[in-house]
């Protein structure tokens, strides 16, 4: 991740699904439409079974909510089921 990158979204997915850091990471900079984004993955104790995943990109990011509607298609369009948290607005 970038020193110049912020975090903006968080998801966890339904029980047993999971995805990828290169899948996740793709997904994310098509949904963002730049190719300044990291990823992150980490388990909460007492549930390894939900990871949280963080999507980062820069703070200049424009139309975060259209970015928010791409994103939630692509995960529903990749039968995943998310509850995703915009973190900055």
């Amino acid at each position: 991740m970038s020193k110049h990158q912020i975090a903006l979204f968080t998801f966890t997915l339904g029980k047993g699904e999971s995805i990828g850091p290169v899948p996740l990471r793709e997904l994310w900079m098509r949904a963002s439409g730049t190719n300044q984004a990291s990823v992150g993955r980490k388990l909460l104790a007492g549930d390894a079974e939900r990871p949280v995943y963080t999507l980062y990109g820069p703070q200049s990011i424009g139309d975060l909510r259209g970015v928010e509607l791409r994103l939630r298609s692509m995960l529903e369009a990749a039968h995943l089921r998310a509850s995703l948290n915009v973190l900055h607005v």
